[in-house]
């Protein structure tokens, strides 16, 4: 089973010509609204691809709590452990995405930041009893930071998703079995432009494996070796929850595949998501992921 603790928010997205600069105003030429939040999605994106999953985490007492936890439920989600927060909103974020797929995110935590340790305490056992748990930076650092002290040495296999990237000083680095930035994340993180350089030091600080994003570079695993995987090569619409299919499929298949081969199978699924509009509805399910590494093959 996998455990997800995190965030779920509405997106709401605009096809624009290009992400404005300062001060400027731009017209969309499409928009919509879908389910989000990096949570949220890596919690459906494993389940699409046949794992249990349980959503941990807080959405309002609203009109888009009710659409995300309806949206969990049809994807195969457990959200009995997911609480409404009384006095704030449901999570929200504004993707703008230019004709690349590049996109450019605003969020506004609403209810995502009372998932604090009183929460934590209620849920602990359930996420404990996990064989996975995924965790991202979209609730309050000290939350993930009290759950990592308390989870068993012999536990969980802990993927954690620095993203947004932030500090990893309060965080006991030395319980995180894998972290998986991408490459800008990793250069924020360490001060290292150089993929292999930015890992080593997050390993020299305690982190047990990095597994760097490298988007169509495909990605670099760092531990007690250092081995790349290639990307698959597809046409990028909106690359806005490639990061969570990568670390969705990721959980499903690094207890049960080598890293090599787990690896790949997450490449497949973030590159499918890359050729669909929005973060949950562009996640691929199981047939998906088999057939484009099949075509690779």
């Amino acid at each position: 089973m996998i455990a997800v603790l995190g965030s779920a928010n509405m997106d709401l997205m605009m096809d624009v010509e290009r992400i404005p600069a300062g001060g400027e105003t731009v017209h969309a030429v499409r928009s919509g609204r879908y389910p989000g939040g990096k949570g949220a999605n890596q919690a459906v994106a494993a389940a699409r691809l046949g794992e249990s999953v349980v959503f941990f985490g807080k959405v309002g007492r609203d009109a888009f709590g009710d659409l995300l936890l309806n949206h969990l439920r049809e994807n195969g989600v457990d959200v009995q452990g997911v609480e409404r927060a009384e006095s704030l909103p449901t999570g929200l974020a504004t993707v703008l995405v230019d004709p690349d797929g590049e996109n450019a995110i605003v969020c506004a935590a609403g209810a995502n930041g009372a998932v604090d340790a009183e929460y934590l305490d209620r849920v602990f056992d359930r996420i404990a009893a996990a064989d996975v748990v995924l965790l991202q930076f979209e609730i309050p650092l000290e939350t993930i930071a009290l759950l990592l002290q308390r989870l068993p040495t012999g536990g969980p296999t802990v993927i954690v998703d620095p993203a947004p990237a932030k500090a990893l000083t309060s965080l006991p680095l030395g319980r995180i079995d894998v972290l998986t930035p991408n490459q800008s994340e990793l250069a924020n993180l360490t001060g290292e432009a150089d993929i292999i350089a930015g890992a080593e030091v997050l390993r020299a600080r305690g982190v047990r494996t990095v597994i760097c994003k490298a988007g169509d570079r495909g990605a670099y695993w760092v531990g007690d070796g250092v081995r790349h995987v290639d990307a698959l090569a597809v046409e990028a619409v909106d690359t806005t929850a490639a990061g969570d299919a990568f670390n969705g499929a990721l959980a499903c298949a690094i207890r049960a595949r080598p890293i090599e081969e787990a690896i790949r199978w997450a490449n497949a699924a973030g590159a499918l998501a890359v050729t669909r509009r929005g973060a949950q509805p562009s996640l691929p399910d199981r047939s998906d992921v088999e057939e484009l590494l099949r075509f690779h093959s």
